[in-house]
């Protein structure tokens, strides 16, 4: 069985501080995108074999698919167990949801291979034990994302807009910012309301121009670039532009294929990863 794992962005994040738990209450606008990881999924006798096109990656128990198997197969009492190749195209580290799209891929992909007929209500519990984004991935979409993530509220999709996305070469752990975070003051919250009624209204312009995420300034102190990219799309036509989850990716929002495809030109050469993408229902 083939499955793919679509990434996400975040049109708006907001962080309403710290929970009792030790996690972030959160509000976020999430919309899933057109670039995805391609995953195999094969029954075997038993066990987890797990293969990436990426030698970096770990093929055990570090990795948010190979666990996300692991819990699946046991919580269905599933004695058979699985092969999984996946074939990375969304970028690691990048504020993309990379690692929980494939888990929650795997969750979706062994639900149906094994016909085991779990609703995407228990899969979304399954996968939330795992990884806050991992519901939002199960479902897709355009959504907001409250409590530390994990709770979906489906919103009407967006029309199909087009993305230029730019990853500088570094990484930045997400605990990291968070730390970073709530050892200042948030200067400026998103009005996460009324960005919603734009979404309702399918005013996409209106929504790319007043997009917020609480987590750029900081990540900023960490990869000053960010704000330079984003002025750089910006000229370069994007109707909004904005980091992506805690980055250090940033995407760039396109009204057709033609203006994102010369945009992204205008980036590639210089070490980061360029790519043109698109929103998806």
């Amino acid at each position: 069985m083939e499955v793919f794992a679509n990434a996400k962005i975040n049109l708006s994040l907001d962080v309403l501080g710290v929970r009792e738990d030790g996690y972030h209450e959160v509000r976020m606008l999430m919309q899933s995108i057109g670039l995805a990881d391609r995953i195999t999924l094969d029954p075997i006798p038993s066990g987890i074999m797990l293969h990436t096109n990426r030698s970096y990656l770990p093929c055990d128990a570090r990795n948010l698919a190979y666990r996300a198997a692991e819990l699946f197969l046991k919580e269905t009492n599933t004695s058979s167990g699985v092969k999984m190749n996946i074939i990375k195209k969304i970028p690691v580290s990048a504020g993309l949801a990379g690692g929980s799209t494939d888990a929650a891929a795997v969750l979706v992909g062994l639900n149906q291979l094994f016909g085991t007929k779990l609703s995407r209500r228990r899969l979304c519990e399954l996968g939330g034990t795992l990884g806050s984004d991992i519901p939002f991935c199960i479902l897709g979409g355009t959504a907001l994302a409250t409590g530390r993530g994990e709770q979906i509220h489906r919103l009407p999709p967006l029309p199909k807009v087009y993305l230029v996305l730019v990853k500088p070469p570094i990484s930045i752990s997400t605990p990291k910012i968070y730390t970073a975070l709530d050892q200042q003051e948030i200067a400026c919250h998103p009005d996460t309301d009324a960005l919603i009624e734009k979404i309702k209204a399918r005013d996409v312009s209106g929504l790319a121009q007043e997009m917020v995420n609480v987590l750029e300034p900081v990540c900023e102190t960490f990869e000053p670039r960010i704000s330079e990219l984003r002025e750089k799309l910006l000229s370069c036509g994007a109707i909004g532009a904005r980091m992506s989850g805690s980055g250090p990716t940033v995407f760039g929002i396109f009204e057709t294929y033609e203006q994102a495809a010369r945009a992204a030109d205008a980036f590639r050469g210089r070490g980061d990863e360029v790519i043109v993408t698109s929103t998806r229902r």
